[in-house]
């Protein structure tokens, strides 16, 4: 076992799989002689060369198109977008061309390729750095969204996405990048991508949450009397119901935290989930505590914007009052 960050958890699974399949290949703005703006491929185009750590311009389009053709004619690209505000220009080619290129070669061709993505705020970034899009490619079928919170999670799933036939987008919450330190083994393991994890049991309220976030909803529970079962979505398309359902029909309440804006964010999703499968069980109305709807602030407003801890335990007393 290593005691591992967050970032030294994706650096080792890119290492291992660059090891075992030759396929995988890196490529990104500043992924290769500088091992990334925050660091996460250090080491990588020293190791396996300029070949399988490719500089590119910054061109997200392109990075992205060029993989989606890389992954088509046999590799294993893994492209990253130096921040989450940056995927924007490269909607088309994931949305239009990899999502779709199953379905329109009615299986003949896949896209077996893996977008890192640093997302989030918490760590008083410029604008455009700071955001949590994933929503808007939850919506589009044919792509794999995933966001992991530990560095045990990170590796494994990480090693699942980039075995995977199909396009993923693998969100890395930045604020947690090295935040907190977990053993991790060192040898290769897969994380099932489409699978919720229990964080902590409980009998009388429900806490959902994915990425950055997760660490806020452990505070919060830490400083609440009631018994809260934490759900770690770790996917969040394709989404783990059965997990969500099983813990809502046992607690009756439900609170959902996410740092998107709340209009139509994830968490409406999920809530309309619980409303299908266990509306019979609910005690109380379903909690959303998310960020606003409105553009993420600079600095000084940064942490008002986001589910902090606080927040999150006002919303179970309410749930747990109703």
């Amino acid at each position: 076992m290593a005691n591992l960050t967050l970032v030294q958890a994706i650096n080792l699974a890119l290492i291992q799989e660059m090891e075992k399949d030759e396929r995988v290949m890196i490529l990104g703005e500043d992924v290769g002689i500088n091992g990334g703006v925050f660091r996460v491929t250090d080491g990588l185009y020293k190791r396996f060369g300029p070949k399988r750590v490719v500089d590119t311009p910054l061109a997200e389009s392109g990075i992205i198109g060029a993989s989606i053709g890389l992954a088509m004619a046999g590799l294993r690209p893994v492209p990253e977008i130096q921040f989450e505000g940056f995927l924007a220009p490269a909607y088309d080619q994931l949305c239009t061309h990899a999502a779709r290129m199953r379905a329109r070669t009615r299986g003949a061709l896949t896209v077996p390729m893996t977008v890192r993505v640093p997302v989030g705020g918490g760590i008083h970034a410029p604008e455009l750095h700071s955001d949590s899009p994933a929503a808007f490619y939850v919506h589009q079928p044919g792509l794999k969204v995933v966001v992991p919170a530990t560095p045990y999670d990170a590796k494994g799933l990480l090693i699942s996405a980039i075995r995977d036939p199909d396009p993923i987008l693998f969100f890395e919450p930045k604020r947690l990048y090295r935040a907190f330190r977990e053993e991790v083994p060192e040898d290769e393991y897969t994380v099932p991508i489409g699978k919720a994890r229990v964080v902590i049991p409980g009998d009388e309220i429900t806490v959902i949450s994915w990425g950055a976030p997760v660490v806020q909803c452990v505070t919060a529970i830490e400083q609440s009397d009631q018994s809260i079962e934490l759900i770690d979505l770790r996917t969040i398309y394709p989404l783990d119901t059965e997990t969500i359902v099983n813990s809502v029909r046992k607690t009756g309440r439900a609170v959902i935290v996410h740092e998107a804006p709340k209009t139509a964010g994830l968490g409406a999703e999920v809530a309309s989930r619980i409303m299908e499968h266990c509306f019979l069980y609910l005690e109380a109305p379903i909690q959303r505590v998310t960020g606003f709807d409105t553009v993420m602030p600079y600095y000084k407003l940064e942490l008002e914007y986001l589910p902090e801890a606080e927040r999150i335990r006002k919303a179970i007393q309410e749930v747990a009052a109703y």
